[in-house]
């Protein structure tokens, strides 16, 4: 008997979250794209906008307010800005159709911790449905699998924390390093502020520019923050830069901690490798070794190197994802294959491109 494919809706289809979204589920072998639904570009086919799709996928962008457009979906996405999936979501929960949010509607789970979010990017507005917010699951596979199984409404990560939380779960968890002080510098490529132009991302003001930016109040320190709080088994801080750097796609952090007395090269070696030799998605490289961007664009890959400066006593992470992928589109896949008991790594394994 041929087993019914999961029917997929994507809402915002035509920004780079969407259209990274496609890509990968055109060869998902489990999957029919049901619709794909956008405000702009209406009965535009995606292949249209984006003609490297042409002959894989050429459905057309419909509006959400067609009544021909359809609803009977297994799992819904939002590749949207805030705000937009907490006013639809509780509508395809009722339907029974599982919902995957790429912004931070659904990234915590209550509503005072939305409000703290919300306020390091400018919202003002309360949370259009705080009653929801605790039935939501943070959608970071290697710290949640199991309760991303069992749930309907996934709120996916931000593309820094998952470069940063991965890149220091293991050496928390097994308390290799002083909780305080930990010192964050990330940078990402110019694909991270979306499809939408703006007078700062055109060409010649990105082209060889590079700047720091939100210096004191990036909004994905809260998730990163409360996550390895939990990680820790205390409250923790940590200081965050984020810069934007001339490129299209692509992030490396790279982390300063101080190691406590008993940690060594070896005892990291084996909290990373215990922690992460199973994950599908994570490779761990050996000490001092060079990562670079190229070495996961396009693949749904964290690379981690660890390095300890004898020095100053402290450890130095390297951590490299593809904002838009791990960071964005594949993650998501990730966790709908979870969600919807597939194996994890279909669509996603192959190693991206190069150079």
């Amino acid at each position: 008997m041929v087993k019914k494919k999961i029917k997929v809706g994507i809402i915002g289809a035509a920004g780079y979250g969407g259209v990274g979204l496609i890509e990968r589920l055109i060869n998902h072998p489990s999957v029919t794209m049901g619709a794909l639904i956008e405000k702009r570009d209406i009965n535009k086919p995606i292949s249209v906008i984006y003609p490297h799709l042409k002959g894989f996928c050429d459905l057309p962008v419909l509006d959400p307010g067609d009544p021909n457009c359809p609803d009977d979906f297994d799992i819904v996405f939002y590749a949207t800005p805030d705000g937009v999936g907490q006013k639809g979501a509780r509508t395809w929960l009722r339907k029974g159709v599982k919902v995957i949010d790429y912004s931070g509607d659904f990234r915590f789970n209550d509503k005072d911790s939305y409000a703290s979010y919300a306020l390091r990017i400018g919202r003002t507005e309360e949370h259009a449905d705080p009653d929801i917010l605790p039935s939501s699951t943070y959608g970071l596979p290697e710290l949640h699998r199991a309760e991303i199984a069992e749930s309907d409404l996934v709120g996916n990560p931000g593309c820094f924390a998952v470069s940063c939380i991965l890149g220091l779960a293991p050496a928390l968890k097994s308390g290799l390093i002083d909780t305080h002080d930990i010192v964050v510098d990330a940078k990402t490529g110019a694909s991270g502020a979306g499809k939408t132009p703006s007078p700062t991302f055109h060409f010649p003001a990105r082209y060889e520019a590079m700047n720091a930016y939100k210096v004191t109040g990036h909004q994905h320190v809260c998730e990163i923050e409360r996550e390895l709080s939990l990680l820790g088994g205390e409250e923790i801080k940590i200081t965050f830069t984020p810069h934007v750097v001339p490129l299209s796609r692509g992030i490396i952090t790279t982390i300063y901690a101080n190691l406590l007395e008993r940690a060594n090269m070896e005892s990291l070696r084996d909290a990373y490798q215990s922690m992460y030799t199973k994950e599908p998605f994570i490779r761990v490289f050996s000490h001092g070794e060079i990562l670079s961007t190229t070495d996961v664009r396009g693949s749904n890959f964290c690379n981690i190197s660890l390095c300890i400066d004898q020095r100053t006593v402290k450890l130095i992470v390297i951590s490299v994802i593809d904002n838009l992928v791990k960071g964005q589109a594949g993650n998501a896949l990730q966790n709908m294959n979870i969600m919807m008991g597939i194996e994890e790594t279909t669509g996603l394994m192959y190693p991206g491109s190069f150079p």
